[in-house]
């Protein structure tokens, strides 16, 4: 198995999965144009995409996805109320699904995980495949016993450290929305990240890529020290840029 991502951020989002002969991507909130372009940078034909997979419906993760699915005719699986949120309509096909269930798509065994995000049926995604297993795990707020127990003994976790708490209440946003982001139902502060980096059995991570951090409300330094202060260094450490996501990494 292995993955890499379009890009991570407030501006977009969308990550590929690909393993014994099945490829899937993980969210699309790029235009198709802009999708396809990041595709090609990575080797990738859209055409080869079997499906299209939607954490939520807020536009940095499903803004594209109708058009591309169209466009490449890619079938699209999502929660029964992201669907229902109609923020994905105009899709080639659905699939729909409840948040926790888990489904076998080709050779990728896929479990929904059910998140606290200020979303209408949000889930992140666990992957396992042949006997390798990928978490992908940002947009919440808090980290839930029912979290930790789906995202234990990962050989890869995509994890949000999405801001510094410090920064986010002393700048720029409106007190609405900070409120918003670091509550329970927002985003993880990179101090939540890293005590569940601490919880989980963190010591078997082949791959920890640092996603979906926010431009305005944290710094590369701050969210490396509270990952060193975990693992010790950051020699298994991937950033996740927004403009250009990163690049494949393998599972083996």
């Amino acid at each position: 198995m292995r993955f890499a991502s379009l890009g991570s951020g407030s501006k977009g989002n969308a990550t590929l999965v690909a393993g014994a002969g099945t490829l899937v991507m993980i969210d699309c909130g790029f235009s198709v144009r802009q999708a396809t372009l990041r595709l090609q940078a990575l080797g990738v034909d859209p055409a080869e995409l079997d499906a299209i997979l939607v954490t939520h419906e807020h536009s940095d993760h499903s803004a594209g996805v109708a058009a591309f699915s169209r466009r490449y005719q890619v079938p699209v699986y999502l929660t029964h109320g992201t669907h229902g949120t109609g923020r994905c309509d105009g899709a080639f096909e659905y699939r729909p699904f409840n948040a926790g269930e888990r489904f076998q798509l080709g050779g990728l065994e896929i479990h929904a995980v059910a998140v606290p995000h200020d979303a209408r049926e949000p889930c992140q995604y666990r992957i396992q495949c042949q006997g390798r297993s990928l978490g992908v795990l940002t947009d919440l707020g808090s980290v839930t016993d029912h979290v930790l127990d789906s995202y234990r003994s990962c050989d890869a976790l995509l994890l949000e450290f999405n801001h510094e708490l410090e920064l986010l209440l002393q700048g720029n946003y409106p007190p609405g929305l900070k409120r918003r982001v670091a509550g329970d139902w927002g985003h993880l502060s990179n101090q939540q990240a890293s005590e569940l980096l601490a919880t989980l059995d963190w010591h078997g991570l082949r791959h920890l890529v640092v996603a979906h951090v926010s431009e305005n409300n944290n710094c590369p330094q701050r969210t490396a020290d509270t990952i060193r202060a975990v693992m010790g260094d950051l020699e298994r450490v991937t950033w996740a840029s927004q403009g250009e996501g990163f690049g494949w990494l393998t599972l083996d």
